[in-house]
């Protein structure tokens, strides 16, 4: 039968730099990804803008009579594109959203532990946690 007595706990700096550490990976995890989504929202902006650039022009033509009706199937697919990449840029700013609010929530976990810890004042953030 163990003793009480022989238990030992841990070092409060040490968990301490555990969380730290902990909480730095994350804030670097959600900013990586929220790096991508911006990267990709970013890409799709500019082919979107091209794309419907592209059907105003080709919708004047064929209005003006300088292009063939046989086009019109070309706007069609012109105007799916459109409303997929409306629809893609409206998903990756909710899921650029949803990073901010994860990485405001990390920051608010962060600070809650620091609140209980008694030798906060010389504990420095992680890395990347600063309010997004």
């Amino acid at each position: 039968m163990a003793s009480i007595f022989g238990f030992r706990s841990r070092d409060p700096a040490r968990d301490r730099q555990a969380d730290i550490a902990r909480f730095d990976r994350l804030a670097k995890l959600f900013e990586q990804i929220a790096a991508e989504i911006e990267a990709e929202k970013a890409g799709l902006e500019s082919r979107y803008r091209k794309t419907a650039t592209n059907a105003a022009f080709l919708v004047e033509a064929m209005e003006n009579g300088s292009a063939s009706e046989r086009r019109s199937s070309e706007v069609g697919a012109l105007t799916e594109q459109i409303l997929n990449s409306e629809r893609r840029i409206a998903a990756l700013s909710r899921q650029n959203g949803m990073m901010k609010e994860l990485r405001n929530s990390l920051d608010s976990v962060f600070d809650e532990g620091t609140a209980y810890d008694s030798a906060a004042a010389d504990f420095t953030r992680p890395a990347g946690a600063g309010r997004a």
